[in-house]
This record gives structure tokens, C-alpha cells and sequence, in this order.
């Protein structure tokens, strides 16, 4: 991830009910997180280079109030907004995930998604992830999903 397109996903905003990936702390505190090696943020660029979605691995990818005991790489991942819905999903989670396995090679993948987005969902089970639970979470009582798929190696 690079200092332009972690200014540009900062600066995303989706429309209402999908509003809640909207990022709302201080930028200077968003942009150091996601620039921090650490927290491992990538970008997924077309074939042109344009940046049209972006995703993370680990911590960042998980929601408090779940349950991640499970030994699997979590998956973080946001769409630009003018994409979303269209369609290309399924194409920008597999890159993520063929990324993410040549770069992790994890035993399982995990995403946590919020219950209400029937997009993102049918998205990863078209992608062989199936649900593992529901949890609540704490702050807000906000529903949401574990989707799991074990590595096909």
C-alpha cells in the first residue's frame, strides 16, 4: 500500500446501509495505521493500475465480540465504492485470496462481515466459504458473520 492509495480509500464513502465502512477517525491516525507494515495493507489495482479495492490481512480483518480461536488468515477487504455492486467481487476476492495464499499460505481463510450485506456474503460463498457462526457486537449490537473456507491444497 502506498501513501496515494491509502489516502484515496480514506477518502471513499459509501452510500447508506454500506456507510459504516466509511472511515471516520483523525486521517493522520487511519493513514499511519494502514501504512504500518505490520498491519499488512495492499492494494488491488486493474490492469491499467487503477486502485479498486484494498484489502488486509490478520487483526485488522477481525470484529470485536467474535469468536477467532480457529487457527485462519482473516481477511479484511473494501471496494470503491463506485464498483460495488457491479458485480466484480467475486474476481477481486479471489486475487485477494490467491495473494494471500502464495504470500501466507494459511491452513483456512476467515471473513467476518456484517450480516446486513448480502453482496459481500454471497460473494465469499460463491468462493467456497461457509458460515461458521453469528455474534453480536458489544458497542452497537450490530449483527455479523464468520465465513470459513480451508485451504484446497
Amino acid at each position: 500500500m502506498n501513501e496515494s492509495n491509502a489516502h484515496a480509500i480514506l477518502s471513499w464513502r459509501y452510500e447508506p446501509l454500506y456507510d459504516l465502512y466509511n472511515y471516520s477517525e483523525p486521517e493522520a491516525n487511519l493513514l499511519q495505521h494502514i501504512l504500518h507494515p505490520q498491519n499488512t495493507f495492499y492494494s488491488v489495482v486493474d490492469e491499467n493500475g487503477e486502485l479498486v479495492a484494498y484489502c488486509s490481512f490478520g487483526q485488522d480483518g477481525q470484529v470485536a465480540g467474535g469468536d477467532y480461536h480457529e487457527q485462519a488468515l482473516d481477511i479484511g477487504m473494501g471496494i470503491r465504492p463506485d464498483l460495488a455492486g457491479r458485480g466484480k467481487g467475486a474476481e477481486y476476492a479471489n486475487a485477494v485470496l490467491e495473494f494471500a495464499d502464495s504470500l501466507f499460505q494459511p491452513k483456512a481463510f476467515r471473513v467476518t462481515i456484517a450480516a446486513f450485506n448480502k453482496r459481500a456474503i454471497r460473494v465469499w460463498q460463491k468462493l467456497g466459504f461457509k458460515h461458521q457462526r453469528s455474534f453480536e457486537r458489544g458497542s452497537d449490537g450490530m449483527q455479523f458473520i464468520v465465513l470459513l473456507r480451508a485451504d484446497n491444497r
